[in-house]
């Protein structure tokens, strides 16, 4: 009997094996000497592309980016306490927008544990809080062990961030390792009795409205809820920054719920008797501060993690379930269809509240998007007012055709446009910025420059913090501090990194940049001089004084 050949690897030629396994094709880092044999056998694997960022917090949210746009866990990496922390945002984004990513952070060695050593942080409670699983690998023999449960955890139930703190003499340290097959995320399927239950709580309503997160996202589940809501004739709302969860153009999409959400769609929310909140935690914007939805709503709830249903709100009926098995099973009730009459009405009200006024610089550059992007376009964008006209007027027909933080991360848009192209080279994609976040991660331009990555970066440029003024003049009027900023000239900082920069005024002149960075093949920055006294989509800053008078 011939024996059997023994794997002995080294910690970290093991880690890129469990990456290798799980399919991982890009992997964004700053590089770091605690984590060095990783990135030496990172070299040596040609399924694996290493993206070097400028900063560990642009690194995080390209690779959460690249997860939402891929659907596979995004994988970043730093080095110790201090890595670490610099991209602490990034998996805050993830943890609030379930997103699934794997943190590799270098760590000191672990004969230096305990004694403050260089850069030492305990990198597994740091992050606990914020994170899905946190995990310091002490032994080699167990990495295929804990970095395949990584992979696990990140990807399977409410997806999230996972951390794991790797110790640099771990990392050279041989042994036997074992490894196991690639994740398979499970699909539950809701119960004959759950389903007995919607039904009969469908026979009773008389205005139902679908609230659509996520879930049904993650799941693939957006052609099984477009047939779910056409058959049964419900009208379909997207939560907080999930818009391409169903088409907008379609008669049944009725708005969005998030910031500034118009007067209109708050409404249909008030009117609705029954709510089926699929896919969605039901956050604190989507709810508007968990005021909407009110004890006299049925609440039917189905979401793929049993701690998110009645989180928020007890249900009527909870579902713990995939989104996709749950609205086919949910398609097969005998629910007779008699609610078009209250989803045109709904339908109605979102169309009244998305019409575009001329006058408004901000929304005819929505509208030249909406104009001259292919369909299929990807967007982004970062947190901040600006967003508002995005999120207002901007129409997403096609799915996955939207990448946006609900965590509400400045710095955001642009990092995660990279991310997003480089899982759909074949799309246009485009990032909306207010200068306040631009800058902030703006150093990522010289890797889109470097690794050839050809976005397009949107930047409203009012030279303030204007969310933050908003809210200094409803709450103390006139009393600005803090939010003034400099004239900054990002076009031409652009285009000295190599980027071609665009500075724009009129929406002719815009239409003419944006047709030029459709065709031009590299990196673009469009700056957008924006009027400061607008500071909403609804109100100026003028307006908010008077109405405080």
């Amino acid at each position: 009997m011939i024996p059997k050949k023994r794997n002995m690897q080294s910690g970290a030629k093991a880690i890129v094996e469990c990456m290798k396994r799980e399919s991982v094709s890009h992997v964004f880092c700053v590089p770091g000497e605690s984590y060095l044999p990783v990135l030496d056998a990172i070299h040596d694997e040609e399924s694996i592309t290493l993206i070097s960022a400028r900063h560990e917090g642009g690194a995080s949210f390209m690779a959460e980016g690249f997860a939402k746009a891929s659907g596979k866990p995004g994988v970043v990496m730093a080095t110790r306490g201090v890595g670490g922390s610099n991209l602490t945002i990034g998996v805050h984004t993830a943890y609030q927008d379930s997103t699934p990513m794997v943190v590799f952070l270098g760590q000191v060695h672990r004969d230096f544990r305990g004694r403050e050593g260089f850069q030492e942080i305990d990198l597994d409670q740091y992050f606990n809080h914020i994170a899905k699983w946190t995990v310091e690998i002490q032994d080699a023999k167990r990495v295929p062990e804990l970095v395949q449960r990584a992979f696990r955890i990140a990807q399977t139930g409410r997806p999230g961030p996972v951390v794991v703190s790797l110790p640099e003499d771990m990392l050279v340290e041989e042994a036997e390792m074992t490894f196991g097959k690639p994740v398979k995320k499970p699909s539950p399927r809701p119960s004959a009795k759950e389903i007995e239950e919607i039904e009969s709580l469908l026979h009773q309503a008389e205005r139902p409205l679908i609230i659509a997160g996520g879930g049904v996202q993650r799941s693939r589940a957006e052609l099984s809820l477009w047939g779910f809501a056409t058959k049964y004739e419900i009208p379909v709302m997207a939560a907080f920054r999930r818009h391409d969860v169903f088409p907008n153009n379609n008669e049944h999409y009725v708005g969005h719920l998030g910031l500034s959400t118009h007067a209109n769609i708050l409404k249909t929310v008030e009117k609705a008797d029954t709510i089926l909140a699929f896919g969605t935690r039901l956050s604190e914007v989507t709810t508007q501060d968990y005021s909407i939805i009110k004890d006299d709503h049925k609440l039917i709830h189905v979401d793929i993690d049993y701690e998110t249903i009645g989180n928020v709100y007890a249900p009527d009926v909870g579902v713990v379930a995939d989104l996709k098995e749950g609205l086919q099973a949910l398609s097969k009730i005998n629910v007779m269809n008699r609610w078009s009459e209250w989803r045109k009405e709904t339908r109605r009200a979102y169309e009244d509240a998305t019409t575009i006024d001329s006058e408004s610089l901000n929304q005819n550059v929505i509208a030249s998007l909406q104009k001259i992007l292919p369909e299929e376009s990807v967007l982004t964008n970062d947190a901040g007012n600006f967003a508002g006209w995005l999120h207002s007027f901007y129409q997403f027909r096609k799915k996955n055709s939207y990448v946006g933080p609900t965590s509400g991360a400045m710095g955001y848009g642009m990092p995660a446009a990279l991310g997003v192209k480089l899982a759909r080279p074949e799309r246009t994609v485009v990032s909306l910025s207010g200068d306040g976040g631009f800058m902030m991660t703006m150093q990522e331009l010289e890797t889109a420059v470097r690794c050839n990555i050809p976005i397009i970066s949107l930047v409203f440029n009012n030279r303030m913090y204007g969310t933050i003024r908003m809210h200094q003049e409803i709450h103390y009027p006139t009393k600005t501090i803090g939010t003034d900023l400099g004239n900054v000239q990002f076009s031409e900082i652009a285009k000295g990194m190599g980027v071609r920069g665009f500075y724009v005024r009129s929406i002719e002149e815009f239409e003419e940049a944006l047709t030029e960075a459709m065709n031009c093949g590299v990196a673009s920055v469009i700056e957008i001089e924006t009027d400061p006294e607008q500071i909403s989509v609804s109100s100026t800053i003028q307006q908010m004084r008077d109405k405080h008078r």
